[in-house]
């Protein structure tokens, strides 16, 4: 039907900070994250993109900003759907501080029933952002056939819950995936089933050295994390 090309933002300031920024305005690309952003155009060259389609928050927005540069007349759309999970009382606070609440036990382990204070569950989380999936796919292959292929970019605990509709994985294993600020993760979905093509590729072998930053070993980077130095 459509392949979706999944680009998580580039590294932003609150990553770098060690912040959960959820939807705090101001959160912008660091250096690193503009140097990502800016070499997307030439990662996803060839492609036949139909569309962007983007979260509101400005991290998504500038991610994309290159590659619409380079593609003249390449429509974009906003998409609050793919927003960024509503933390709540946990939106701005230190991942450091948050990896002692009794919550994050809940959040790594049972995400399904994982509510933030103030904010939303991961289970509204992950069922918003998929039922704009399948609408943007109905909607780009109705208007450029079955072959309709679009990037959309979006947040790290958004595209993973994606990947695990896509695999037919219970949210409690969405835990298991793990995606890199501008990583490029790509499904192709088709009458009967979904297919993962792509997943956290940022064609960066070295992120796959030994990590000394982050949480206790094991845990899942919420909110996504920083990615490789």
């Amino acid at each position: 039907m459509t392949t979706l090309i999944l680009v998580r933002h580039g590294r932003s300031t609150a990553n770098t900070e060690g912040v959960l920024a959820g939807w705090m305005p101001g959160v912008a690309l660091d250096e690193r994250g503009r140097e990502q952003a800016a070499a997307l155009p030439e990662r996803l060259a060839g492609l036949p993109l139909v569309a962007a389609v983007a979260s509101p928050l400005q991290r998504c927005e500038e991610t994309l900003a290159p590659l619409l540069a380079a593609r003249p007349g390449l429509p974009l759309h906003s998409e609050e759907r793919i927003g960024e999970c509503h933390y709540g009382d946990w939106t701005g606070r230190k991942l450091k501080e948050l990896s002692g609440e009794p919550l994050m036990d809940v959040v790594q382990n049972h995400p399904s029933a994982a509510a933030f204070p103030g904010g939303e569950s991961l289970r509204a989380m992950a069922a918003r952002s998929a039922e704009a999936v399948r609408e943007w796919n109905a909607r780009l292959t109705e208007e450029h056939g079955e072959q309709a292929m679009y990037v959309m970019c979006s947040h790290g605990d958004i595209i993973k819950s994606l990947v695990a509709d896509a695999l037919g994985l219970h949210l409690d294993q969405f835990q298991r995936i793990h995606v890199d600020p501008c990583s490029v993760t790509v499904i192709h979905y088709t009458r009967l089933r979904p297919f993962l093509v792509r997943l956290g590729d940022t064609g960066d072998l070295a992120g796959l050295a030994p990590r000394t930053e982050g949480g206790e070993q094991g845990q899942a980077a919420v909110g996504g994390g920083a990615g490789a130095a």
